[in-house]
């Protein structure tokens, strides 16, 4: 059965690798219901969060094909119980209507929205929350003269204690990297080719 989940995966920050991620979707017909990326916890490695809506099997399947790229360190994947997440949104309403209708502003403050900009002509407000949250605001402002609506992808942390600098100590305990081996023929290219 399909459910949301999101995928969590730490990368080295490299040019075309988002691309090659959002192919490994395209090839199976898979729709990305949200797409952030940004720097991680630790330096140079960045956080790719997607969020999508399939079957556990399916899912676990695309973090190995993930995984199988250069760059990729890690995918993971979670259903929304095992993560805390939020989504930003912007409202951008009439100001009269804001200023005239005091409905609307005691509602905003009861959704936490705070004005960001005020302007004669129109206030844009800024709220976070879940997607159900910011999408009920929505459906309130609209018979206000709701002029435009925009909302951030989901950025999301696992609810489990260690960070992922903890898993990289970890991985580094279990698979130390190798010491580098000096090539004893690296100088005796004519002596090892020839016939």
């Amino acid at each position: 059965m399909k459910k949301e989940f999101t995928i969590t995966v730490y990368t080295e920050n490299q040019v075309g690798l988002l691309n090659r991620i959002a192919i490994i979707f395209s090839r199976r017909k898979i729709n990305i219901d949200s797409l952030n990326v940004s720097p991680s916890e630790v330096e140079s490695i960045h956080r790719f969060t997607i969020v999508m809506n399939e079957t556990e099997d399916v899912v676990r399947k695309l973090c190995l094909q993930i995984e199988k790229q250069v760059e990729v360190l890690k995918a993971y994947f979670n259903t929304s119980d095992e993560i805390i997440w939020q989504e930003m949104a912007l409202y951008k309403v009439p100001t009269d209507a804001v200023a005239e209708k005091l409905k609307v502003e005691r509602l905003l403050r009861e959704y936490g929205a705070r004005a960001v900009v005020i302007r004669k002509d129109y206030t844009i407000f800024e709220t976070t929350g879940h997607r159900e949250e910011t999408d009920r605001l929505i459906h309130f402002l609209e018979p206000y003269g709701l002029i435009e609506f925009v909302r951030t992808a989901r950025i999301a942390i696992i609810k489990a204690s260690s960070g992922f600098h903890e898993k990289i100590k970890e991985f580094e305990a279990v698979e130390p990297a190798e010491e580098l081996i000096e090539n004893e023929f690296l100088n005796q290219g004519q002596a090892v080719f020839t016939m």
